[in-house]
């Protein structure tokens, strides 16, 4: 097999890896309360338990016991989504190498497989267009701010996309021409492998698969619907997540209710429907991506990229696989910033080609000149932007912490904890207890059920307990009973 890359292009690869490391280390070891804490809790949660109790994949367990999530009681606090491999990893590097804390560790692992997929952008962008476009797709996804925030946060998605482009780089090798048998054969089976993980992970990284039958159709053009291992590519992937989604109906009561995903989103007056109404299309497409991803100015290089005619079917496949994404799950993405992790890589990718397209189209070594200095001022003035909106990300609530190390040093560690925190279970993992994010049913029904003190915010419900129950502790922000 030829050469993967040159050396120049090591040399590139491992600056912008090391560029992109950097970034991602930008607040590093913070509490676990920035920007979606309530889901990054709930994923901590589960690698935290791994390590009290050991790793058992097939029953992973969180801090919430409520019916909150799924509408049942969650007596053992099953957390029955993603099949835990990211967690796993997590719970595995705390417990061989404790030099950081589980939220450290959760982070650098998020931040690792980011490095894994930049350098899969560089690959497939320096073999299918140029140098230049695995330049700037690469270092858009290495440095720009929200590429880097969801790139170092405690949540599964990254590892998906991880795996999924994994997945594509050994099928992409798979159909390499000078690719002998038996090593054509190991590809395929480790990009199968890899996609398994990806979707046992997270099942919405099933449209990567076009991509996959892009490469399909490059190596057998029409004829791979004849071709056995086309069909066995899919019934390896599928299979493991069949099962898994069939196991984890064992357990109800640790499903969350996500019907809303595909087309609602939750308002102050319950879900609305979103399908395909303007509002959606002004959030995700002028808000989310033009602003808050692209930082405005570099949708141009994003839309060059797109109507570009350098571009093959294989990259565009990775353009349709993305609007597939955004359409079916329109209430995720409108709900939820971190939905769009597993479409930025398709992003990264149009900008590199959208710059590539420039500078392919000027001949005149002023002109080159002109075009250098243009794109400069673009990424900088889409960095600029960007940034200004995705810092406020990293901030996180001090009186929550203090809160947390309240109930810590006021409780006993078994103890079951309720707060008011209306389904957010960050107060509860931050202060290492599990119980109920939310008053979900009367307190004395919650005594009877074995909860031992309750943390409300409330003035009503703080005048109504007052009469019932013992305050541990009281300030003028929030109220500690003991049930």
């Amino acid at each position: 097999m030829d050469q993967l890359m040159k050396k120049p292009d090591f040399l590139i690869l491992s600056i912008i890896l090391i560029v992109a490391f950097t970034f991602r280390l930008y607040k590093i070891n913070i509490p676990l309360a920035d920007l979606h804490s309530w889901r990054q809790a709930d994923t901590a949660a589960v690698s935290r338990n791994f390590v009290k109790n050991g790793i058992d994949l097939f029953h992973p367990i969180y801090d919430d016991l409520s019916n909150v999530q799924s509408g049942i009681d969650n007596l053992n606090g099953y957390r029955m989504v993603e099949f835990p491999i990211y967690n796993a990893i997590v719970a595995f590097l705390y417990k061989s190498f404790p030099i950081f804390s589980l939220e450290i560790w959760g982070r650098l692992t998020t931040i690792i497989f980011s490095l894994i997929i930049i350098s899969i952008i560089y690959f497939l962008l320096l073999k299918e267009s140029s140098r230049t476009s695995a330049i700037f797709g690469s270092l858009t996804y290495a440095v720009f701010p929200f590429f880097v925030f969801f790139s170092r946060v405690v949540l599964p998605e990254t590892a998906a996309l991880s795996f999924s482009m994994l997945a594509i780089f050994f099928f992409y090798l798979n159909i390499q021409p000078k690719v002998k048998n038996i090593l054509s054969i190991f590809f395929y089976i480790l990009s199968a492998i890899f996609f398994v993980c990806a979707l046992l992970i997270k099942p919405t990284a099933i449209f990567y698969t076009f991509p996959i039958i892009a490469l399909f159709y490059r190596k057998y053009k029409l004829n791979l619907i004849k071709k056995f291992s086309f069909y066995l590519y899919f019934i390896i992937i599928l299979t493991p997540l069949f099962y898994w989604r069939m196991y984890i109906k064992n357990f109800p009561e640790g499903i969350p209710y996500s019907d809303w995903l595909f087309n609602s989103v939750n308002t102050a007056q319950g879900l609305k429907s979103i399908l395909f109404r303007p509002s959606f299309f002004r959030w995700i497409f002028f808000e989310r991506i033009n602003n808050l991803i692209l930082g405005g100015y570099l949708t141009l290089f994003f839309v060059l990229g797109v109507i570009s005619k350098q571009k093959k079917y294989f990259l565009l496949s990775f353009l349709f696989s993305s609007l597939a994404y955004i359409f079916v799950f329109q209430g995720g993405n409108l709900q939820h910033e971190y939905y769009q992790t597993l479409i930025l890589p398709i992003f990264a990718m149009m900008v590199g080609l959208g710059v590539n397209f420039m500078y392919e189209h000027n001949n005149i070594f002023i002109n080159y000149i002109f075009v250098s200095i243009f794109i400069f001022f673009i990424f900088s003035f889409s960095f600029y932007f960007s940034y200004f909106k995705v810092v406020d990300y990293y901030q996180y609530s001090q009186e929550l912490v203090q809160e947390a190390n309240i109930i810590n040093s006021l409780t006993d560690p078994k103890d079951l904890i309720v707060t008011d925190r209306t389904g957010d279970t960050t107060l509860l993992y931050l202060s290492n207890r599990r119980g109920a994010p939310s008053i979900f049913k009367d307190p004395m029904e919650l005594k009877k059920l074995g909860y031992k003190y309750l943390i409300t915010s409330s003035d009503g419900q703080i005048k109504t307990m007052k009469v019932k129950f013992e305050i541990v502790f009281e300030n003028e922000k929030f109220t500690l009973f003991k049930l």
